[in-house]
């Protein structure tokens, strides 16, 4: 793959799990090329890339854009989340001194953010933790398909999530990390499932995004000076967002 398109691919991937980036954002090809110096090209090569990754899609009208998880696609998402990182923790029959060193030590990075209100960096950690984990297990393969399937969680929770989780999440961490240092492998991968699955079991599955959100905020009446008519809201749900608008895994 050539090397800017490479570039903008993971650009934009790390913008999405650290929630920097809404479901539905348009990414203007020609906006792409101008920001990082290329050409269309070299955008359309790294955007087909990342719709291959489940992130991103195009059509004809809206040209290329993140996905927008449904509710089923959510289910499915973190039905295979908890089989693959559950069957992670099974596989490996011994964790080395190194790897638990490196665990313990996100999740204190992970208790700092949380505990220092940095609420940007511990969206991120918590995310991260999971990819992390099969990093520091040294199976690459797997690695990045947990780090596809997280920036796919993370647009899910952004679209589903109501409530912020960041305390409880990291608690679940440092209690995996404990049950693989005590040797108990088995703990640990249940305690996994258990985790993602209470993660899932948070989402509003019933939520929707209102797709005339931005033009309903310009056409409110405290636009304009004056009477105007007025737009009335669909039923819907917002976006649910911690304060920095990202969420917690």
């Amino acid at each position: 793959m050539n090397p800017a398109a490479a570039n903008i691919e993971e650009a934009i991937l790390s913008a999405i799990l650290a929630g920097r980036i809404d479901p539905g954002t348009r990414l203007g090809e020609q906006k792409l090329a101008d920001l990082f110096g290329v050409s269309r090209t070299r955008v359309r090569e790294a955007m087909m890339r990342l719709e291959t990754r489940g992130v991103v899609q195009v059509s004809a009208r809206r040209g290329w854009y993140v996905v927008e998880p449904s509710a089923e696609e959510a289910r499915e998402a973190f039905q295979t989340r908890r089989v693959i990182e559950t069957g992670l923790l099974q596989a490996v029959r011994e964790v080395p001194p190194q790897v638990l060193a490196s665990l313990k030590e996100h999740v204190a990075i992970e208790r700092e953010a949380i505990q220092t209100g940095d609420v940007s960096s511990r969206a991120c950690l918590l995310g991260d933790f999971h990819i992390h984990l099969a990093d520091a297990l040294g199976n690459r393969l797997l690695t990045e398909i947990i780090r596809d399937l997280t920036a796919r969680t993370t647009l899910i929770s952004m679209l589903y999530q109501p409530t912020e989780k960041a305390e409880e999440s990291s608690h679940d961490h440092e209690d995996i990390v404990a049950a693989m240092e005590a040797g108990d492998l088995a703990l640990a991968a249940r305690l996994m499932d258990e985790h993602i699955g209470k993660v899932e079991a948070g989402l509003d599955l019933t939520a929707r995004p209102d797709p005339l959100a931005g033009l309903r905020e310009l056409l409110s009446p405290s636009t304009f000076a004056g009477n105007a008519p007025s737009v009335p809201h669909a039923h819907s749900h917002p976006h649910a967002h911690s304060p920095s608008g990202k969420p917690e895994d």
